[in-house]
């Protein structure tokens, strides 16, 4: 005779997920998120429930994330950032170790972008301006320690150079900032910047990738290393869950979710807001989770930005 769990397990899931953004509308995380959605019925049988939760440079989000009932029915998308907040101390939880990885759905590099009404029109350009004016240019990222914080101080120190940090709560809000005039600098996702790029608002001077973007409106962008400086991060998108989610219902989820990401159609949502599909499964995504971890926590420390990010998080 089976025994009850088993029989709930069987019917899983038998009402709405929720999945919890821990960025703003409009971020990378969320359009992934809202990707997801459009498949969910198709593949897990039961709608996705999107609320974002942003603020804290995704704190607030992946806390509730970690600390909810493991039962499958909340879940989170995931970012790099995640692997970086622990290390300030500033995190509720060691959250590679309390969540655990469903899948990775994309990986993409950043964008250094500014206003095109700027007269730099190259990344050594904006560097040789940073040095005659120490100080005087406004970065905006998306929240204190986050990955465009790390990214902009990596810039600032590789390159030599004084700027001044701005922080927002999102990509979203940092672009509006930077469309506004309020900051000279911003990290981006490529999907967020590229109508502005287009239709000539936005002059993107840089890519964080190992290789340029592929997009054709955004192919002519060099990465930093074609201009001599060492930076090569990407960030990603994943979806996790608590860990101690009974073994049926994740790999339940884990199984929905590789049918969602690999089913042409989504890659053909995801690539319309230019977020291009780079599935991992959960134990792939654990070693990347590894790996970048140990990457990140090598840059924070060896370029002196894990000191000065704690001394801002104060």
């Amino acid at each position: 005779m089976q025994s009850t769990p088993a029989t709930t397990t069987t019917k899983f899931p038998d009402k709405p997920i929720t999945v919890i953004v821990p960025f703003s509308v409009g971020s990378g995380l969320d359009l992934t998120a809202r990707s997801l959605e459009k498949m969910a019925p198709k593949h897990l049988g039961q709608p996705l429930v999107i609320i974002n939760k942003p603020g804290g440079a995704g704190t607030i989000g992946w806390n509730e994330l970690a600390g909810t009932t493991p039962d499958g029915y909340t879940i989170g998308i995931t970012a790099v950032d995640m692997l970086l907040l622990p290390l300030y101390g500033s995190a509720k939880y060691d959250y590679p170790t309390a969540l655990q990885p469903l899948a990775q759905v994309t990986a993409v590099p950043l964008v250094l972008a500014v206003q095109s009404g700027q007269p730099w029109q190259t990344l050594n350009d904006l560097i040789e301006y940073a040095k005659k004016h120490p100080g005087q240019l406004k970065f905006g990222n998306g929240g204190v320690g986050g990955f465009t914080h790390v990214l902009g101080e990596s810039v600032a120190q590789a390159a030599g150079i004084s700027i001044e940090q701005v922080p927002f709560s999102g990509g979203g809000e940092a672009t509006s900032a930077l469309l506004g005039g309020h900051v000279e600098l911003i990290f981006v996702n490529p999907m967020i910047i590229k109508e502005h790029v287009k239709n000539g608002t936005v002059r993107a001077l840089a890519v964080t990738g190992e290789h340029r973007v592929s997009d054709p409106i955004l192919a002519q962008i060099p990465t930093f290393k074609e201009q001599g400086l060492d930076i090569s991060l990407n960030n990603w998108f994943g979806v996790a869950v608590p860990k101690e989610m009974p073994v049926e219902v994740k790999n339940k989820l884990s199984e929905g979710f590789k049918a969602i990401i690999t089913d042409p159609e989504f890659t053909k949502n995801m690539s319309n807001v230019g977020l291009p599909v780079e599935y991992l499964g959960p134990q792939e995504s654990q070693a990347k989770w590894l790996a970048d971890s140990q990457k990140l926590t090598k840059t924070l420390q060896d370029t002196g930005v894990l000191e000065k990010i704690k001394a801002q998080r104060k």
